[in-house]
């Protein structure tokens, strides 16, 4: 068993430092170029959706089911057969759903900037109240918290924890202060930790009493059917359905998207919510377009046909993501364990490991992972206003790059963390 750093003397310490200097020199030497920055899916899952490319070609028919031509105007909340897709993807009815565009991320930008602007369902609209909160668990989402930032509302930090945010806290400031007017939650293989909520949270969910009656939850499922393991699934209750049980059915907002199902670039996203809420978005919409890509609403829903299609399609990209997770996992185990200079959780889904480092250190490991050609998510990155108060959290992608360079990311990965441990360590003696 390896001894903790913890547990060292200077001498230790020291001797262990010049070690590591002389492999990061070796690493440094080796020219790497691996970018882990973002959640991008691999050439190789790219190439899973290419036959989407020919489902409709010049000589198609381009009616919906119900006979309306995809060319031309019309079914400003979607063709049928996409909301019916999407429908099952998220757990919901139909009419529930409205499919936007390529980005669930635009669909959230124009919801905030909604009740900004026009309020929520005949509110006083944001912009014209002195203080507007969010809750924002962390670490979280990165481009959530610029949403909120861009429209100057104050972002509040909540512990997530392995089960979801701490739910003492949503509670104490939902419920209580009237100025909290929504909370970003990305419920299942949480962005970047992993995690999925438990029942007992999304059921404390439903049941809030908000002070402020246009307060929301921006449920953003991006993760919902995106597994790793076949035997290792993680479920999670529908939000729709226990806030309806509990007598709040307006009080959420769901959203995902096909970006990591199809192409990032061209896929399909959606937004499911209560009937009221549909309606009062619907007003906006039809003064903000003529109505999103519905060739390519009709091109997914030929292509994967229904969510059996999703499924077996996503089991596709687990086979290719499961490996480059392993790789990062494997290095993490068999390198850190028992050192007391990091902790991390084994995800079952999603597109990220969280790796929490000694306080005062994440900064340090990014910065000399970049010196030897390994790009990380910049430090403090998964905290609004991009400041971690302990410095401690880093976010690892590991869908882009190959699994053999996962693995050569990894191996630096874990040799800037001593390393900056080390440094951390020594000037605290």
């Amino acid at each position: 068993m390896k001894k903790s750093y913890r547990q060292m003397d200077k001498n230790e310490l020291l001797t262990i430092k010049a070690a590591l200097e002389e492999k990061y020199k070796e690493e440094q030497a080796k020219g790497l170029q691996l970018n882990m920055a973002r959640g991008k899916p691999g050439a190789e899952q790219l190439a899973l959706a290419m036959p989407m490319l020919d489902v409709i070609n010049s000589s198609c028919d381009m009616n919906t089911v119900l006979g309306n031509d995809t060319r031309n105007y019309g079914d400003l909340d979607g063709i049928g057969e996409c909301r019916r897709l999407m429908a099952a993807m998220m757990e919901v009815e139909k009419d529930n759903v409205i499919v936007y565009g390529n980005s669930s991320l635009n669909i959230m930008y124009d919801t905030v900037s909604r009740s900004v602007t026009h309020g929520v369902n005949g509110s006083t609209p944001w912009c014209k109240l002195d203080k507007v909160k969010f809750l924002c668990p962390v670490p979280g989402y990165d481009r959530h918290f610029k949403i909120t930032e861009f429209f100057g509302i104050e972002m509040i930090n909540i512990p997530l924890n392995s089960d979801g945010p701490d739910m003492d806290m949503v509670e104490q400031y939902v419920n209580n202060d009237a100025s909290v007017k929504g909370i970003w939650c990305v419920p299942k293989y949480s962005n970047p930790t992993g995690i999925s909520y438990s029942d007992e949270v999304v059921k404390r969910f439903a049941a809030l009493k908000p002070a402020a009656e246009d307060f929301r939850i921006f449920w953003d499922n991006a993760y919902c059917i995106h597994h790793i393991y076949k035997d290792k699934q993680d479920k999670i209750l529908n939000i729709l359905d226990e806030c309806e049980k509990a007598g709040n059915p307006d009080m959420v907002y769901m959203f995902a998207s096909t970006s990591k199902i199809s192409f990032p670039g061209s896929g399909v996203s959606a937004i499911a919510t209560s009937l009221k809420n549909v309606e009062f978005i619907m007003k906006q919409l039809t003064v903000q377009t003529i109505g999103h890509d519905k060739i390519n609403q009709l091109r997914h829903s030929r292509f994967f046909g229904d969510l059996d299609g999703l499924k077996a399609h996503m089991a596709k990209h687990a086979d290719i993501l499961r490996p480059k997770f392993e790789a990062v996992l494997k290095e993490l185990d068999e390198e850190l364990t028992g050192l007391e200079i990091g902790e991390w959780i084994e995800p079952r889904g999603g597109y990220f490991i969280s790796f929490n480092a000694m306080e005062g250190c994440a900064k340090a490991i990014v910065a000399k992972c970049k010196e030897c050609g390994v790009v990380l998510t910049g430090a403090g990155a998964t905290f609004p206003y991009g400041k971690d108060p302990k410095d401690s959290n880093i976010r690892i992608a590991p869908s882009f790059p190959s699994a053999e360079d996962m693995a050569a990311a990894a191996k630096v990965f874990v040799l800037c963390v001593k390393l900056a441990s080390v440094e951390k360590l020594l000037s605290e003696m």
